[in-house]
């Protein structure tokens, strides 16, 4: 996600904060937040998250992720939080809020998102 310009807000155990500005690279037809990218942000704030509970030299790889969309707006940003459900030894359950941001800093919601993962050996 470098090349879209992701940042990286915050690193908790368990919960992460990414946010993502707007740009033609991550917009639609109509000239909102593409929900692709909307659901690319979630994924990976949801995977973050996990990645902080996963055992030591393991990796997490998203199994299924389930979203709603609520709005896709234009300008400002999308933040993505990422907070672990649960969790276990094969699967980790996360949940995404995804917020727009406007220029005077007001938010507005853009999807939820659940998410399952799984933990694998990290292989580099």
């Amino acid at each position: 996600m470098n090349h879209l310009g992701v940042r990286l807000l915050s690193a908790t155990a368990g919960q992460v904060e990414l946010a993502l500005p707007y740009s033609d690279k991550v917009t639609q037809q109509q000239g909102g937040f593409h929900g692709g990218a909307i659901g690319a942000l979630a994924d990976i704030a949801g995977g973050y998250a996990a990645l902080t509970v996963a055992p030591e030299g393991m990796e997490v790889v998203t199994i299924e992720y389930k979203i709603n969309f609520l709005n896709s707006l234009q300008g400002g940003e999308i933040r993505a939080t990422g907070k672990v459900i649960k969790a276990g030894r094969r699967v980790i359950v996360t949940s995404a809020e995804v917020v727009h941001i406007d220029s005077q800093g007001k938010g507005t919601p853009c999807a939820v998102m659940q998410q399952t993962l799984t933990p694998i050996p990290k292989t580099y």
